[in-house]
């Protein structure tokens, strides 16, 4: 089964974009070999205001399946696309279950919120960028899911980059909370 997998550039203070809605503060990484990691999805996943900031930065998705999630888009504006406005849970298992590689979950921060509460999240995989932005967009906005995760991979690159990769426990592994402190 194809997974949905949320990578994503963060701020050491959780923010995945500064309060201008930019990412220009993300590093360049000469080891990271981005065409091996756009090669590991066939689909993209991304909320409205992701969708709208490629259209006008960018020419196109890579030759990647796009789905946006709205519910103030419409499809027949957006044909290059799918529009999901609704059934998202449906959808996403539907997609899980066809031939083809992992689903990026593109951004941003309230999709991630949104697929993560129907439990259509597989693993959370954050780039932890050696920056403190102070504000901007969370890379979890609240109120969110308390969600467990168990880390299965850590690299740590000469930028000061951290990219991290949880894989997110389903429902019914159990693990008790820690005491509080």
């Amino acid at each position: 089964m194809r997974r949905i997998r949320y990578q994503v550039a963060c701020s050491l203070d959780g923010y995945i974009a500064d309060t201008n809605g930019k990412t220009g503060w993300i590093v360049d990484e000469p080891e990271i070999d981005f065409g091996a990691l756009f090669d590991q999805f066939d689909t993209l996943l991304m909320g409205r205001l992701t969708y709208e900031g490629l259209v006008k930065d960018s020419d196109g998705f890579w030759g990647k399946t796009a789905l946006v999630f709205s519910h103030t888009l419409r499809q027949e504006d957006h044909p290059q696309v799918t529009i999901v406005s609704d059934g998202a849970q449906a959808k996403l298992n539907e997609l899980r279950s066809l031939p083809g590689k992992d689903i990026w979950l593109f951004g941003g921060g309230k999709l991630f919120q949104s697929l993560l509460a129907i439990g259509c999240v597989d693993t959370v995989e954050p780039a932890i960028i050696p920056i403190l932005l102070g504000g901007g967009t969370p890379f979890l906005p609240v109120p969110a899911v308390r969600q467990r995760l168990t880390l299965t991979s850590q690299r740590v690159f000469p930028s000061g980059i951290v990219w991290l990769e949880y894989t997110v426990r389903q429902a019914g592994e159990f693990s008790p909370d820690p005491p509080d402190a």
